[in-house]
């Protein structure tokens, strides 16, 4: 699926917030897609008709930011491209889980959270059960990232136990991921496997890149770097999947 995003080289429209901008168009670019990252209500349906895929990050949900993700998913939806949705902080602010909660009725691919946004989504505990039966309701595909990942579309599950603590540690790490996430989406129609793959493909490069840094600075270009070379041998080396 890496060498697939390499030769097909698929634009990917994101919707993020300004601390993300950069980082997530440096990692898109490092594994061969292409951002694009207006959010303009007026231009957005020019970008996602030429894009693979959409996603829509809530880092920022100013009123700007709320009106161009609503119009970007409405004219994906009518134009068939598959988008992908990071409800950043939505276990903090009442209107952004409310505007979440829209978005996921408008039936992403897949939703890419951590535990503590899980919660807030789904006012549950955030073991696979929950996560199972809250990908059946919704109809779709959860991604959940903690110590080990959780891929789910109700039906089936994917455990993915790569990754490095210094991920944690580099401002619009798990936003650049999502934005990953989406890239491979645009190249394979299952969802659970464009998310399975992209989480196992970040969390080997974050071991590979922490080998070779002293810290979160020398981190955030590492891993850059390891994404750039991963090979499929060092894949099956490493990928720890069940």
């Amino acid at each position: 699926m890496l060498d697939a995003v390499r030769t097909a080289r698929p634009r990917v429209q994101v919707i993020t917030n300004p601390v993300a901008q950069g980082y997530t168009a440096n990692m898109l670019l490092a594994i061969g897609a292409r951002p694009s990252m207006t959010s303009s209500p007026e231009e957005i349906a020019a970008f996602i008709a030429v894009s693979g895929s959409l996603l829509v990050n809530l880092g920022i949900l100013d009123r700007h930011r709320r009106d161009a993700s609503l119009t970007a998913v409405e004219v994906a939806r009518e134009m068939g491209v598959p988008w992908v949705l990071d409800p950043v902080k939505v276990d903090i602010s009442p209107p952004r889980l409310d505007f979440a909660r829209t978005l996921i009725g408008m039936e992403p691919d897949f939703v890419r959270a951590n535990h503590d946004e899980f919660v807030g989504l789904g006012g549950a505990d955030t073991g696979e059960e929950a996560v199972r039966h809250f990908a059946a309701r919704n109809l779709t595909t959860v991604a959940l990232s903690g110590p080990v990942d959780i891929v789910t579309d109700g039906t089936r599950i994917v455990r993915i136990a790569n990754g490095h603590p210094l991920m944690d540690r580099v401002t619009a790490m798990g936003c650049a991921g999502t934005a990953v996430a989406a890239a491979f989406r645009a190249v394979e129609p299952d969802p659970l496997i464009a998310a399975a793959a992209a989480l196992t493909v970040m969390g080997i490069a974050g071991e590979v890149a922490a080998a070779a840094s002293s810290g979160p600075g020398s981190f955030a270009g590492a891993i850059l770097d390891a994404l750039y070379g991963l090979d499929a041998a060092t894949i099956l080396e490493k990928a720890r999947l069940t």
